[in-house]
């Protein structure tokens, strides 16, 4: 009896797979790169696509990050502006009056107690019509 003899050495079996695995992935680089450029005769070189990929990655991160930082600012701005409008809001009342005959309009007496109102302060009127009185003093909706 001889024994168990292997046929195959393993150190070669290594050997024989990284070359083919080399080849394999040469030829694939070729491929991709001839894909990537989609110029014949022109040679892929994946460290500058990599380098390309990272500078343009690097670019637009920078772009997000200015883009970010404006909306910030522009944010601040509005929120700004709005908390010195406040004051003014605070101030301001909203009832329904009619017109008299003459064009005026009056001011009930409670809103202007609330607003702190009287003769001869200077407001602003801002006219938004409601509905329009007919010659047979029913009003229109």
């Amino acid at each position: 009896m001889n024994g168990n003899q292997n046929l195959y050495d393993p150190s070669e079996m290594f050997k024989s797979w990284i070359k083919k695995s080399g080849q394999a992935q040469a030829e694939f680089m070729k491929n991709f790169g001839a894909l990537m450029t989609n110029q014949p005769g022109k040679t892929f070189d994946p460290l500058e696509t990599l380098k390309g990929v990272s500078d343009s990655t690097r670019k637009t991160q920078s772009n997000i990050m200015e883009n970010v930082t404006s909306m910030q600012n522009k944010s601040m701005d509005t929120m700004f502006n709005i908390g010195q409008m406040l004051p003014s809001f605070m101030n301001w009342g909203a009832y329904k009056t009619t017109i008299s005959s003459n064009g005026r309009i009056s001011i009930p007496e409670a809103e202007r107690n609330a607003l702190g109102l009287s003769d001869g302060d200077l407001v602003q009127v801002i006219i938004l019509p409601i509905a329009k009185k007919s010659k047979t003093k029913e009003v229109k909706q």
